[in-house]
């Protein structure tokens, strides 16, 4: 336990094979692991470079990307690929619950090719 408790958490969100990304209200990327950048064709410094509102395609609805991307938790959104396709994947709710967070923390679960397979 006292391991875990001395790991890094950007060590270990950057470790997760699965897409994450932290997001301020003004739509600010503090951070996307690998997965992510992989997920939209593009490295995670290319990544942490843009306005998240660059690549959501899905409309926020809100005034601030935290409060829109909460409004979207367990749906299904769009993203933009880096080659100009469009990303469809399961976004998560963000891991930082609290009503006066300024950050939102979420996951995504690509679901593109199954889609596409599917006919939808």
């Amino acid at each position: 336990m006292d391991t875990l408790r001395r790991l890094p958490a950007l060590r270990v969100l950057d470790q997760l094979p699965v897409p994450v990304v932290a997001v301020t209200e003004k739509g600010t990327v503090l951070f996307a692991n690998d997965a992510m950048g992989e997920m939209l064709g593009m490295t995670r410094e290319a990544m942490q470079a843009r306005n998240f509102t660059e690549v959501f395609e899905t409309p926020l609805e809100s005034d601030g990307a935290v409060a829109g991307l909460q409004k979207h938790a367990n749906s299904l959104v769009r993203l933009s690929h880096a080659d100009g396709s469009t990303v469809r994947a399961v976004m998560s709710r963000s891991a930082l619950q609290r009503a006066d967070d300024d950050i939102a923390l979420v996951t995504f679960q690509d679901l593109t090719e199954q889609l596409w397979a599917q006919g939808r």
